[in-house]
């Protein structure tokens, strides 16, 4: 019969972990239909020569909800090789929802993730109401990758509590019940799982708690009961424990997690793993309890990074050092090119440099104290500020940051900070590892990742654009884990892969992927690993009304394949648009 695509030459790394091996690929009607000897004709060839195979990598955690229903191209996932992503998870998402809280649910993303309001109130159709209407109005969406997504819980309880959700108020049994009912129904409809946010630094746009941030034990665990009886979908959460209030709730906040996860009818459960610096050994109790519920029988995982979970700070992104400066706010409101060139005057420098910052949280602010914890504490938070250079080092040591530099050129710290900001026009990009690098390395983030409960994800793809672009985690995870790291061990390619791949379709319970085996998706990456490399982060505005995101790009991607069809070749996309919305239950 023929191949319509036949890969010839590349070593293939099949996502179980087993070693690479000398292997042609032959793709017919998007299903790998040979592996091996693949003697047949083909349409098309694809040179793998000096190349690596790959399935296509599952990125587990981003927050393309909105994006995915006008943008049919979802970078920057689809520029790192992501075949397939999961989204809605931490709780946030547009479905259900009624016509009167379509704002409610914009400012909730607004605030949670960092998306710009008026992108979203531009760029969303709303042409749903219930979930598996959102599902259908995905499902027409031709677009590049294929997508997954949960049934999120704040939406969910604000379409069925309305201002009690808002209130804070407990589920009543009527509440939770009808909770559970619409649950059942976006799983039987191909919802990917649930999941819940209970994170004391996600607010809403107007400084509220989300909606499901303080949901007790009862309604989490009532919700869960919607799996009984399913032999797929996740439940997932987000939580920090309430570190930003008194005292060490870390034990009762475990119990609501655990109450829900064992409700669950049995299936995986999931929730984020980082080390924080203000309880450095947090993440230890919590492998510790995960493997313990691990003993007890529930399939108990972890969400790891490959790299520090931080930000970037700038002019052009949400947060920048000199945004609560009275001199920085009376410009606040001008053109960027106009305010760079005011900040480049030595009177205005001067000036600001004179000031202390104003306080950015507290009540009607969606901005978390954590901002402005940082700022007391600047001369600590400088040792871990970074430049990346090109090509971004994102694991530099402690003799790199801006605070070391700033001391070896006997400047101010904030006049170092000041001068940095307006670097290439004031374009320049300083890095933040808020997260996993409290040692100033990386051996406790490969504790984290190499964990055998620990899932590849926290990519946050669609999500926090004007501060982070860490949907690049893939390329990074094979680029610097596997070939690239000085400051530490490596990890073999054939782990890395099975940790983009293999792994996270078993979790998921998608038994048509993640693999490079005869009869399954045609999912595949053929990568020149050896020229495999990141391009820095630059800012773009490319959202509805103008919005703006930061994007990352990568070098080495020969091919990306979706459903055997190229979506991209040679770093660049080719236009088809083969992907579709993936039905839990179904494949």
């Amino acid at each position: 019969m023929g191949y319509d695509i036949r890969i010839r030459g590349g070593i293939v790394h099949d996502g179980t972990g087993a070693a690479g091996r000398s292997a042609d690929i032959g793709i017919r009607d998007g299903v790998i239909v040979a592996v091996g000897d693949c003697p047949e004709s083909a349409d098309r060839e694809i040179d793998a020569s000096g190349c690596i195979i790959t399935p296509g990598f599952l990125d587990l955690h981003s927050h393309y909800d909105g994006q995915a229903t006008w943008d049919d191209q979802l970078e920057p996932s689809s520029r790192h090789g992501v075949t397939t992503t999961i989204m809605g998870n931490c709780g946030v998402g547009f479905a259900p929802v009624k016509p009167d809280d379509h704002e409610r649910l914009i400012k909730l993303m607004e605030g949670v993730e960092d998306i710009p309001g008026t992108a979203l109130a531009e760029g969303l159709k709303w042409n749903w109401e219930s979930f598996p209407d959102y599902m259908d109005a995905l499902e027409s969406q031709p677009r590049t990758i294929d997508v997954a997504v949960h049934i999120g819980h704040d939406p969910l309880r604000v379409f069925v509590m309305g201002d009690r959700a808002i209130a804070e108020e407990e589920a009543s049994e009527e509440d939770i019940a009808t909770m559970r009912s619409l649950v059942r129904e976006a799983m039987e409809a191909g919802a990917i799982g649930f999941s819940t946010g209970r994170s004391d630094v996600h607010k809403t746009a107007d400084g509220d708690w989300t909606p499901s941030s303080e949901a007790t034990s009862k309604e989490l665990a009532g919700i869960a009961k919607a799996f009984e009886g399913l032999d797929y979908g996740v439940v997932q959460a987000v939580s920090d424990f309430d570190l930003e209030r008194e005292g060490d709730r870390f034990e009762a906040e475990w119990s609501v997690l655990e109450a829900y996860a064992k409700a669950a009818g049995g299936r995986p459960f999931s929730m984020s793993l980082m080390q924080r610096d203000f309880a450095p050994d947090q993440w230890t109790r919590i492998l510790e309890k995960a493997e313990a519920m691990k003993a007890e029988g529930v399939d108990m995982r972890v969400q790891t990074a490959p790299r520090g979970i931080g930000v970037f700070l700038g002019l052009q992104c949400t947060f920048h050092f000199f945004m609560g400066y009275p001199s920085y706010k009376k410009i606040a409101h001008l053109p960027f090119e106009e305010r760079v060139a005011i900040m480049k005057t030595p009177e205005f420098k001067a000036q600001i440099l004179s000031e202390k910052t104003d306080k950015l949280s507290g009540p009607g602010s969606s901005i978390p104290p954590l901002a402005d914890l940082l700022m007391e504490h600047i001369e600590f938070v400088a040792t871990k500020l970074f430049q990346l250079g090109n090509p971004p080092d994102y694991e530099q040591p402690p003799e790199n940051s801006l605070a070391a530099k700033a001391e070896a050129e006997g400047v101010p710290l904030m006049e170092k900070l000041y001068d940095t900001v307006l670097e290439r026009d004031g374009k320049e990009l300083i890095y933040f590892p808020i997260y996993n690098y409290t040692e100033g390395d990386y051996g406790n983030v490969m504790k984290m990742m190499t964990h055998p409960q620990a899932l590849q994800g926290l990519g946050d793809g669609g999500a926090h654009v004007g501060t982070i672009c860490d949907a690049s985690m893939p390329t990074y995870l094979l680029s610097h884990w596997t070939r690239d790291r000085t400051r530490g061990p490596k990890i073999p390619i054939e782990q890395a892969v099975k940790m983009m791949t293999g792994d996270i379709a078993d979790f998921l319970s998608l038994k048509d992927r993640g693999y490079i085996r005869e009869g399954l998706k045609a999912d595949i990456n053929v990568i020149d690993y050896d020229g495999l490399q990141l391009e820095p982060p630059h800012m773009v505005k490319d959202l509805p009304a103008g919005g703006q995101r930061l994007l990352q790009g990568a070098r080495g991607y020969r091919a990306t394949i979706v459903d055997g069809v190229p979506v991209v070749m040679d770093d660049k996309f080719t236009g088809q648009k083969p992907g579709r919305l993936v039905r839990a239950g179904r494949v």
